[in-house]
This record gives C-alpha cells, structure tokens and sequence, in this order.
C-alpha cells in the first residue's frame, strides 16, 4: 500500500536530545537512554550531580500547545492536592519548552513496580486512588482536550480505514457491515445510560500506566488525558469471566466508593468502550503508518490474517453489548 511518509522525528537525534536539556541550564552527563514510546520520543537522561530526568518530546502536530498545557494544569493540580501522579517539572517558570521546532517537558525519574493485575488490595487501592482524582476531574471542564464519545473514537476510525484501503478487498463489506451494526449499537447504549458526568480523566489507565510505589498507587503518563464518563477510567483495569469477573470489579468499586459514588448507569457503557477503543487503537496505527517506526512495531496490522480477526473480533463485540451488564 502506498501512504505519504511521515518522519516527524527526522531531526531528533541524541545531540538535539542533549542541546535541549542543556538550553535549560541543566548539564547532562552523556547518559542517554531512548525509553518504549510510539506517539511520543521519551529518554532517560543523565544529570551531572544529580539523579536522572525523563524528557517527553511531544510528537509534532499531535496536540495544540493549549492542549498539552492543560495536560501540565491538570496534572499540577492532582499533585497540588497530594494526589500521586508524576508531573512536569517547573524549570523557569515553564513545564513545556521549546527546542529546534519540538515542544517538551521534563519529568522527575521515579521509581516503583506494576501492580499486579486482579490483586484485592491493589484493586482497592487503586479505587480509592481514581475517586480522588475523579473529584478533583469535576471541579472543571477541559477546553481543549478531547472528548470520549462515538463519533471522535468511533466513526471516524472506521471511516479512516474504510477510506485508507487497509482491509484486504473480500473484507470490506463485512467489516463496514459489522461496523455499521457495531457504531448503531454504541449510539443507542450511549443514548440509554442518561445524562452521565462528564469529567476530566487520566483516559488510558491500564496497568501500565500504574506504578506501585511505598504502598500507594502512582499514575504516570497523562498524554491521552480527556473529558468522559468515570467508568473509561476502571474498565481497563479488571479481566476474566464470571465470578473472577465480579470479584475483581468489587474490589475496584469498593475502593472507589470511599471517596466518591459510581454512578451505576455507566456500568452499561464497560463493552461499547472497549468497542471503542479496539476501533480507535485501529485508526491511531493507519494514521501514523507513515511513521517508520509503526510498521516496524505492528507488522501484523497488513496482515489479512489480523483482519478477519478483527472482523470476528467486532462480531464478538456486538453480541457482548447485547448482553446484560453484570458488575456485582
């Protein structure tokens, strides 16, 4: 398939890596170590006299600079309210700086462990940790960015790659079709949960973006935060089937409910979310495609294969949303 290039990152290399840090008054050591992110470049970089900063140079284009400073406002504000999240550090003044056309930020180095998924006390302790931050995502609205609905996470995946030619040609009748049936059915379960809150969230939390830390948890990486209903916030963070299922999620919910009240009609958004997110993570790769390092990541994704996968992944979507919602 033939797609413009894009190589954003054309220009970042380990001396303008360096160059930035150091235009901020901060002497590296010549430490430099290129960390796992797609979206973003993240390195660990050395300090002289000091312990070790991590420095996110924000893909160009992706966000406004208005956006990304609320991501920095949002965060300051959880740790001003002794929430454990990492935030930007403040270095003049500033929490995002500027270097040969590439916007940054610099984060403390902090260490911890990945929770262990379907853990009782993890899972409460999460759940109290995400209640505080739920209350403090209700104190104001995001102006500038995005927002968790169908059209921005659903339509507009579809149609990118209905539009892209990505899916092998005997597949894109029954991918529209499935696609179609699967977008009606997260519009009417939209429609039918109500007049839910819509509050700022962390808006990718999964494991692993959790850290376990001195007997609290730490949230990291708040690049996808967005406006949305509370339950995009635990979905993620619960797995298996049945009784396992029930357990894991009232743990969840009994942490949370120490410091705010679930609202129960969102219980029936758990399955078009994570229709939602399997459509949008589709679109997130086509659209940076031309990016050399995603062909290289996800060489499956020209794959028909992957494909009637995916087809039979969204068959198995549309008949999850059809069935009852049962948390407890």
């Amino acid at each position: 398939m033939s797609i413009q290039a894009e190589v954003p990152y054309e220009r970042l290399g380990p001396d303008q890596v360096l160059d930035a840090i150091e235009g901020l008054g901060i002497m590296a050591d010549g430490r430099l170590l290129a960390l796992n992110s797609y979206e973003n470049r993240v390195y660990r970089i050395g300090v002289e006299g000091g312990p070790p900063l991590v420095a996110k140079f924000y893909r160009p284009g992706r966000w406004t600079e208005a956006g990304i400073l609320e991501e920095h406002a949002f965060t300051a504000e959880l740790v001003e309210a002794d929430l454990p999240v990492v935030a930007p550090l403040l270095i003049g003044g500033a929490s995002l700086h500027a270097h040969e056309g590439f916007r940054f930020a610099l984060f403390p180095t902090i260490g911890g462990r990945s929770p262990e998924p379907g853990d009782r006390d993890g899972l409460r302790r999460i759940g109290r940790t995400l209640a505080r931050l739920h209350s403090i995502g209700r104190r104001t609205a995001f102006e500038h960015r995005p927002r968790l609905d169908v059209v921005n996470h659903g339509v507009a995946p579809v149609e990118a790659l209905l539009e892209g030619r990505w899916l092998p040609a005997h597949l894109v009748a029954p991918f529209r079709a499935i696609s179609a049936q699967v977008l009606a059915t997260i519009a009417d379960i939209w429609a039918g949960a109500g007049q839910f809150a819509t509050l700022r969230l962390h808006g990718d939390c999964h494991y692993g973006n959790l850290l376990e830390r001195n007997d609290e948890i730490l949230l990291v990486d708040f690049d996808d935060c967005l406006s949305g209903p509370a339950i995009q916030d635990l979905w993620m963070l619960v797995s298996g089937e049945g009784d396992d299922l029930r357990r894991q999620w009232g743990w969840l919910l009994e942490g949370y409910s120490l410091f705010a009240d679930p609202d129960p009609r969102e219980f029936a958004l758990v399955e078009a979310l994570r229709t939602l997110r399997i459509l949008h993570y589709h679109g997130w790769i086509a659209r940076r495609w031309g990016d050399p390092a995603f062909p290289l990541a996800f060489p499956w994704f020209e794959e028909q294969r992957h494909w009637e996968t995916l087809v039979g992944q969204l068959q198995e979507q549309l008949a999850a949303m059809q069935e009852p919602v049962v948390i407890s």
